[in-house]
């Protein structure tokens, strides 16, 4: 009895070794395909910060050649995955949420107030604190942050982020097209009864997934089974869809997803 992943390469692959090493055999069936979108930046743009929601922004980015002017600025990613996936672009300041893309304005807001009583506290310990900066009525810098997205936003930061007086410069890095149809091997394992749950990352793969299970003619035995999915979010789209057996990792992060299955696969062991 194998785990069926839909997330797509090459994130899957971790997410295969990880199950593998507790125990689990595996099937992939990637329903997103990445394809990065080309785009241009204006080079007189000063930026104070790059928002990055997803490993495969940074995958879209690695041979833009303007990518160097950004690699020193303070970089707000979404979650561990993706900021080790900025470390190994090049950024070295890189504050990472816990809370999905929802948690990044309040994560972005806390930097910059920190970053601003830093300024302060430092500017009374040189004694040159003027009447002027201590003015509280004094406007606001608005601050210009690059956002680097994908074609499809399930949460775009953009409103939120400007009604707390940030300017967003958006560009669309990259693009993650629907797979139709299941792989062949996928298709046979349903038939012989051979996977026992499906891990689901984000709500355009598992509207994906149902498409291509319909297609295929698996579609009931696939929606009988445990749906472990990140978040809420991509849980409604499986319940609507008509799952019953539905498990939602505890925080939006792979150690999560793990915990899940083995929920709903090994109950009497949590």
């Amino acid at each position: 009895m194998a785990v069926l992943v839909t997330r797509p390469h090459p994130d899957n692959v971790a997410t295969a070794e990880a199950l593998r090493g507790k125990g689990f055999d595996v099937l992939l069936a990637p329903m997103l395909r990445f394809e990065p979108v080309a785009f241009e930046d204006d080079g007189a743009l000063s930026y104070d910060g790059v928002i990055v929601t997803s490993a495969n922004a940074l995958r879209a980015i690695d041979a833009y050649p303007g990518k160097s002017s950004w690699l020193s600025l303070p970089l707000f990613a979404v979650g561990a995955h993706t900021a080790d996936a900025a470390r190994a672009t090049g950024f070295q300041d890189i504050i990472a949420g816990n809370s999905g893309a929802a948690g990044l304005p309040d994560l972005i807001a806390a930097h910059f107030d920190d970053q601003k009583k830093s300024g302060n506290k430092s500017r009374k310990k040189s004694g040159k604190t003027s009447e002027k900066a201590s003015d509280t009525s004094t406007p606001e810098v608005l601050r210009t942050l690059l956002y680097l997205a994908g074609a499809d936003r399930a949460h775009d930061l953009t409103d939120e982020m400007d009604e707390r007086g940030f300017h967003l410069v958006c560009h669309t890095t990259y693009a993650m097209v629907p797979i139709a149809r299941l792989p062949a091997a996928v298709c046979d394992a349903f038939a012989a009864d051979d996977v026992e749950a499906i891990l689901h990352y984000s709500r355009r793969s598992a509207r994906a997934f149902v498409t291509a299970a319909r297609a295929d003619g698996v579609e009931i035995s696939a929606l009988a089974l445990p749906q472990c999915c990140l978040s809420e979010s991509v849980a409604a789209v499986m319940r609507d869809a008509g799952a019953s057996r539905v498990v939602v990792a505890r925080n939006p992060d792979e150690k999560s997803m793990l915990d899940a299955v083995e929920r709903a696969l090994r109950p009497q062991q949590r």
